[in-house]
């Protein structure tokens, strides 16, 4: 029978992607029994419930062969319907060109930038033994399921998989299974161009069982391979599927032209009459095929069931244990913990890296599924939660994670752990090196993920390190990812609202940019009350003003320093705290001038970063105080004073 459903997912795959003009039918042809046999026989989920905790994952690694998941999708009973696959590719529709994540039902995840999907794997099952540790019990087992993802060469070349696999290997994730869609080609040709490593020998050197020589077109032999798979507790597994791409079509098979562009009615044609398809239809589904998933819809509907009567039995059972789930699967945040973390205790100056630290272990107490780690750079980004203990293989129930100088796959980890649910993740690494995890940063914006990043040493006030570690652009940078708040709080109370503010938001990912030096707690004539507007004043200048100044971060105390020198000088300034400028940039025009106000001369913005995007609040006149080159290893002083960061020098620049 499967056999057959692997054929009825070729026509349809083709199909598609012929009537679009456009797609990736060469590997959704060639691994259609691959995931025919895991959505008609292996898979634990349930087409009626598409958000059930205990289903089995599956991630489409290899996101361009994206009509081989939506074939399987429709054929399952989820709500997917035969003309939306029609509309494969077109506006609006339901069947974007990649997997989109919240976009179709049963879509577990965006992909398509390669190797992401395998990192987000890795963060599910990462979850799944969390949780399975932190709530079953001997007389209830209510998290027990795996994650399955299909990985193409493609995802193989990238290094965000060689860096997520590693991890993965470490923690002895046995619950992780991936399928290796072995098929020789890439988009310029025969993989032999550029890629000749034993993929078999790299990842058993990761600690994975691998399972090698399978033939991805024989139902048999990838059902002992995976039952093989499933049967290994302490390792993930990798499965090596050798297939051929756009298998059955007589002219494209085991080319590169049938990885990027219809078949064309030809080979379409020929594919059809190979496979024992209708010719001269399309979009066909036989009686058989229909039948066979909708009596496995019905199993798997009772198999869900069953789990949700155990649940209601473990939740009477265990009811603190339930609050625990809840608060977990529903990011609540706990009545008072906002003034637990106002009222923090924090002596001053002090950096505010360091004052997050503070703030971190305090929400970590009253915030039991916070969880996370940094890229081997905790004891400098303050954000290991020292009274908790590390993730690790004899210890799944650990809340530090150790991610090594991996910052790629920490991205593309924490947002699996995030997309599973019951956990809330945080990564932590240097500003800088945000660089190297920005696509996995951008996918969680995109797929809407409130994933927290702890991003410290946040410009060239760090000084020795030198311009390498020095960050001028990264700012700027993931200020123009949409929707990703980024907050840079300017002092110890800043830190603690932009933390409270990170745990608030739950549609979509927060940055958190903090200090290596220490800054002194600026004062602020109104409070601190406007904070979530994005910028608000803290000092007004009265009624008679010359300028005023926007600042975010260390800056807003140099802004304060230089005011107070223009005051000795008879000259007085407002100064505006922007602690989050695309918040403040919402507001609207009427609130930005409230805030700027009429002064007689100009507006000021220092940054210690290029100054793109303030020239958003800029008019041609006003003035940009911003570190335009790369910075130089000194002292973190002497390099600020060096490049203009320096109170006597903004003051000469403005009077002379």
């Amino acid at each position: 029978m499967l056999k057959e459903v692997a054929n009825i997912v070729r026509g349809l795959s083709v199909d598609a992607v012929e009537k679009a003009g456009s797609g990736h039918p060469g590997m959704p042809v060639g691994c259609a029994e691959i995931g025919s046999l895991l959505y008609g026989e292996v898979l634990k989920h349930d087409p009626t419930s598409p958000k059930w905790p205990d289903r089995d994952r599956f991630v489409l690694s290899a996101g361009h062969g994206s009509m081989l998941l939506y074939s399987l999708l429709h054929l399952s009973g989820y709500d997917l319907s035969l003309e939306e696959l029609k509309n494969f590719r077109q506006l609006g529709s339901e069947t974007p060109g990649h997997p989109e994540y919240s976009e179709t039902e049963g879509v577990e995840t965006t992909t398509g930038p390669l190797g992401q999907g395998i990192a987000n794997a890795v963060g599910m099952a990462i979850t799944e033994r969390h949780l399975a540790n932190k709530f079953n019990k001997e007389d209830f087992e209510i998290v027990d399921h795996y994650t399955y993802t299909i990985m193409g060469d493609g995802c193989m070349m990238e290094g965000i998989s060689s860096e997520a696999a590693s991890l993965a290997g470490h923690l002895g994730l046995g619950k992780l299974i991936a399928i290796y869609d072995d098929n020789s080609i890439s988009i310029e040709g025969s993989t032999d161009l550029t890629f000749t490593e034993s993929v078999s020998d790299r990842f058993k050197a990761y600690d994975w069982q691998v399972i090698d020589d399978v033939d991805g077109h024989d139902i048999n032999d990838l059902r002992k391979a995976i039952m093989k798979a499933q049967s290994e507790p302490t390792k993930p597994s990798l499965i090596v599927a050798k297939t051929h791409i756009a298998y059955g079509a007589p002219n494209k098979q085991d080319t590169s032209d049938a990885h990027g562009s219809p078949l064309g009615e030809e080979d379409i044609t020929g594919l059809k009459e190979f496979f024992d398809l209708p010719v001269n239809k399309e979009f066909y589904i036989s009686d058989k095929v229909k039948e066979y998933f909708e009596g496995r819809k019905e199993i798997l509907k009772q198999s869900k069931e069953k789990w949700v009567e155990k649940f209601e039995k473990w939740k009477a059972k265990y009811p603190d244990l339930y609050q625990e789930w809840k608060k977990a699967f529903n990011l609540e945040v706990e009545e008072g913990l906002e003034d637990k973390v106002r009222n923090l205790e924090i002596d001053t100056p002090i950096a505010t890296r360091k004052a997050s630290g503070a703030a971190i272990r305090t929400i970590a107490e009253k915030m039991d599924y916070l969880i996370g780690g940094s890229a081997d750079l905790a004891p400098s980004t303050k954000t290991y939660l020292d009274k908790y203990t590390d993730f690790q293989r004899n210890n799944y129930k650990g809340r530090n994670f150790r991610f090594g100088v991996r910052e790629h796959a920490m991205g593309g980890i924490v947002n699996g752990m995030s997309l599973h649910g019951g956990v809330r993740p945080f990564a932590a690494t240097f500003l800088v090196f945000s660089d190297y995890m920005r696509p996995a940063i951008r996918l969680a914006a995109l797929m809407k993920q409130p994933v927290i990043y702890v991003f410290t040493h946040d410009s060239i006030h760090i000084g020795e390190d030198g311009p390498t570690h020095q960050p001028v652009e990264q700012l700027e940078a993931i200020r123009s990812i949409p929707n990703l708040k980024v907050y840079r709080p300017a002092d110890d109370e800043e830190t603690k609202e932009a933390w409270i503010a990170a745990i608030k938001r739950t549609e979509g990912p927060t940055a958190l940019v903090f200090t290596r030096q220490s800054l002194p707690t600026v004062k602020k004539d109104n409070g601190i009350s406007n904070f979530g507007k994005g910028g608000y004043l803290i000092r007004s200048g009265n009624d008679n003003y010359q300028y005023t100044f926007l600042a975010s971060g260390s800056e807003v105390s140099l802004a304060e320093e230089v005011a107070d020198k223009l005051k000795e000088n008879g000259i007085n300034s407002r100064i505006v705290s922007v602690p989050e400028r695309n918040i403040l940039i919402e507001q609207g025009q009427d609130y930005i001038n409230e805030l700027i106000g009429n002064p007689s001369e100009k507006v000021i913005a220092i940054e210690a970063g290029v100054g793109n995007g303030w020239y958003r609040l800029l008019s041609k006149d006003d003035v940009m105080v911003s570190q335009e080159v790369f910075g130089a290893s000194a002292p973190g002083n002497e390099v600020a004073s060096h490049y203009g960061f320096d109170a006597d020098k903004i003051v000469s620049k403005l009077t002379e």
